[in-house]
């Protein structure tokens, strides 16, 4: 009890702090290329040498507004990355527990580099389509081990602060590219989307470069038996000699218990034990696209040109957007410790729905307007409307679907239940990405109710089934599960 109370009252030291903003940074480079390539995607250099076919819908007064956008080879631009990623994150739950937290950040933005110049300089669309691949494949690995570093290198009292680290930077990261998809639209050269494109290699680089000069986390470097240098790592980022060597005792000790079985952890975590992690850290992951967010960070220019907007204006409505969703990000970090996670979840779950009933009614009253006479006072309805979306989501959904399983999973499963969280995630976000522009052809405002839907039903699931994790340190999360009214009857079969 004294050492838990030990640990508890740990302050926050400026170490912590810097090599966590250097993890979370690996959000900087998913937020920038998920926005960037929304962006892209409406400029016309880019469509005439990739897409032509597009270029022609945009201009054809005769073409359904809804349906200028939808081709699958177009949408396999966006979702190839994610398809990717999916793979990926399977495989760094097993490279992770190897060779540790610290060198998946350095592979992942090794990857990303790789992609970025291969998209960069592309000739046709299966070498574009090869080198988003190979960014997927680093996003993969980084959405896979940032998350799980914070967590383990962050003081209980500071977990949920530090973790929205990483959705800040996926925000800030989406709100840069969203400036600069806005400058580049104004490019005189054909070069525009390439200058959009490439300036994704800076954050991998901050990233894989920073993640040179931070420590492994103690519970990898105890895992892989170098006792002695996690002892020095702990102590060196925790402020007192007492708490490090506290906190140590129960790592060791955690570590220990979970070496007893040296079963696969990808078939331990199907355990009964980990019934209730599991189920929800992927009920959790495949639920944050479905607040219908995909249409926001990815498709948010798509959108305000199909109700009428120029190409510009469209862009700059993305810059607002992802302005939006940073600043509730910040809101998050100074809520999410102290309002704790489930409330978050239940109050941006109901702003997300009324966002998109709304949308959906303002889309329908005008639902046989053509694009060119879209009113522009509607324009301004759905972007306030999918700002609501983006705020809710920044301060809710985003950062907790990256904070919420990865403490959630016991030390001998982490690993392997990120893994299969991350991977979950891209699953869902590559078929939505994929059939976005699809399902707003044929649903047209009925895609909005369809969201709108899926949130409604995904925030009575977190209601009933979620137990409250703040304060919790990692090592004694089992209590929660057995002191929740639902999942302490599963587990005591």
């Amino acid at each position: 009890m004294e050492e838990n109370e030990e640990i508890e009252k740990t302050p926050l030291t400026n170490t912590v702090v810097f090599i966590c903003i250097i993890a979370g940074s690996a959000g900087l480079m998913y937020g920038y290329d998920t926005a960037v390539s929304g962006g892209v995607m409406m400029m016309k250099p880019f469509l005439k040498a990739f897409f032509p076919a597009i270029l022609a819908k945009m201009v054809d007064t005769k073409q359904d507004q809804y349906c200028r956008f939808n081709s699958h080879r177009l949408t396999a631009f966006i979702s190839s990355m994610f398809i990717a990623g999916l793979a990926s994150s399977l495989l760094a739950g097993r490279v992770t527990c190897l060779i540790g937290r610290k060198f998946s950040l350095i592979t992942s933005g090794i990857l990303f580099l790789t992609g970025n110049g291969l998209a960069v300089f592309a000739q046709n669309v299966a070498m574009l389509i090869a080198g988003r691949l190979f960014v997927g494949f680093g996003i993969g690995f980084a959405n896979q081990a940032a998350p799980v570093y914070i967590t383990e290198m962050a003081p209980s009292k500071w977990r949920g602060a530090l973790t929205t680290a990483f959705q800040f930077f996926i925000c800030f990261g989406s709100a840069l590219a969203s400036i600069t998809n806005f400058a580049a639209s104004y490019s005189t050269t054909d070069f525009g989307w390439q200058i959009a494109l490439g300036c994704g290699s800076l954050p991998a680089t901050i990233l894989t470069v920073g993640a040179i000069f931070i420590p492994d986390t103690p519970s990898s470097l105890i895992q892989r038996d170098k006792v002695d240098e996690a002892l020095t790592t702990l102590s060196k980022v925790r402020s007192t000699k007492a708490a490090a060597e506290a906190e140590f005792k129960d790592l060791v000790n955690s570590t220990e218990a979970a070496r007893l079985n040296t079963q696969n952890p990808y078939l331990k975590i199907l355990e009964l034990r980990y019934r209730p992690q599991l189920m929800l850290t992927v009920a959790i992951a495949g639920f944050q696209q479905l607040t219908g967010v995909g249409m926001v960070a990815f498709y948010a220019p798509v959108v305000m040109r199909t109700i009428g907007m120029g190409t510009e204006e469209a862009l700059f409505a993305a810059v607002v957007i992802g302005i939006v969703n940073l600043v509730s990000v910040l809101m998050s970090t100074c809520m999410v410790d102290k309002i704790g996670r489930r409330f978050l979840f239940l109050g941006g779950g109901v702003q997300i729905i009324f966002s998109q009933v709304f949308i959906a009614c303002t889309l329908a009253i005008q639902s046989q307007t053509m694009a060119e006479d879209f009113p522009k006072n509607y324009g301004v309805v759905v972007l306030v409307l999918m700002c609501l979306i983006s705020s809710a989501f920044g301060w809710s959904w985003g950062p907790l679907t990256w904070l919420v399983p990865s403490e959630i999973l016991p030390i001998e499963v982490r690993a392997a239940g990120t893994g299969i969280s991350v991977a979950t995630n891209f699953f869902i976000t590559f078929i939505l990405a994929q059939l976005s522009m699809a399902m707003l052809c044929y649903m047209k405002f009925g895609l909005f109710l369809f969201y709108g839907a899926t949130t409604l039903l995904m925030t009575m699931v977190i209601g009933v089934f979620l137990p409250e994790t703040k304060g919790v340190p990692l090592e004694n999360m089992e209590t929660v599960w057995n002191n929740h009214w639902f999942w302490k009857w599963v587990l005591s079969d």
